[in-house]
């Protein structure tokens, strides 16, 4: 853990670049501490584990998902206390430094929905061809899973190349989540920062950078993928295709 620094995009973006990322003790903090953990959890994107029920949950569009929609709710969403998570590490500070991060394009939601309210998602940033996973929330059964899945596939046609999850759990565990140490992270990280990565600074690179947005894009028809119209969970599950 490093000393705190003020935050603002920039700081946050060159220390997500060189492998760390801010906590805070509590939701009321003011200030922020820096961490590179010595075991890192990473989810390979060649090894998502889908169950069937999920699969099943995935093919029925049991929720509505939708991505950048409810940025600001989903943050808040992951900031809540529960009775299973009486404290939180997204502070004020954290909260509003996102809020700009997604404002410039860096920071990313992807959010559950049954009908009107929002059940669940996850939130992130996406540097070059990393995609750095901050927090997940469920207010419905499998709606984190749901989201997470959505990620995936998304990430997988928008040609990134690590999905970083900072710690590894139990729950982690079951959907794929691998732990590397630090040495082989810095490596992966590398790489997805050395290729078609746009830095801190916003310019782009010589080549064609990776694309968030390209599955809302994916004609039918795209491999294995022969269902028309609108991306939708049947989609997500022939995308993510080998996986289980």
């Amino acid at each position: 853990m490093a000393p705190s620094v003020p935050l603002d995009p920039q700081t946050v973006l060159r220390a997500y670049a060189m492998g760390v990322f801010p906590m805070a003790d509590h939701r009321d903090a003011d200030s922020v501490f820096w961490v590179e953990p010595r075991r890192r959890g990473i989810l390979p994107l060649d090894g998502f584990h889908c169950s069937r029920s999920l699969r099943k949950t995935l093919a029925a569009d049991r929720f509505r998902v939708t991505v950048d929609q409810a940025f600001g709710d989903i943050l808040q969403l992951c900031a809540e206390t529960a009775p299973d998570r009486p404290e939180t590490w997204i502070s004020g500070p954290i909260e509003d430094v996102f809020l700009r991060l997604h404002a410039l394009g860096f920071a990313h939601s992807v959010e559950c929905w049954a009908g009107d309210r929002l059940v669940g998602g996850l939130y992130g940033l996406a540097l070059g061809r990393a995609f750095f996973g901050e927090s997940m929330v469920s207010r419905a059964t499998d709606a984190s899973k749901v989201a997470l899945a959505w990620l995936v596939a998304r990430l997988r046609v928008g040609g990134f190349t690590l999905l970083d999850c900072q710690f590894q759990t139990d729950h982690l565990a079951t959907l794929g989540v691998v732990e590397v140490d630090r040495a082989d992270y810095s490596v992966l990280l590398a790489a997805a920062l050395g290729s078609g990565a746009a830095g801190p600074d916003g310019a782009a690179p010589a080549e064609s950078p990776p694309d968030f947005f390209a599955l809302d894009r994916l004609p039918p028809g795209l491999g294995t993928d022969t269902v028309s119209g609108p991306v939708s969970g049947k989609r997500i599950v022939q995308l993510l295709g080998h996986t289980s």
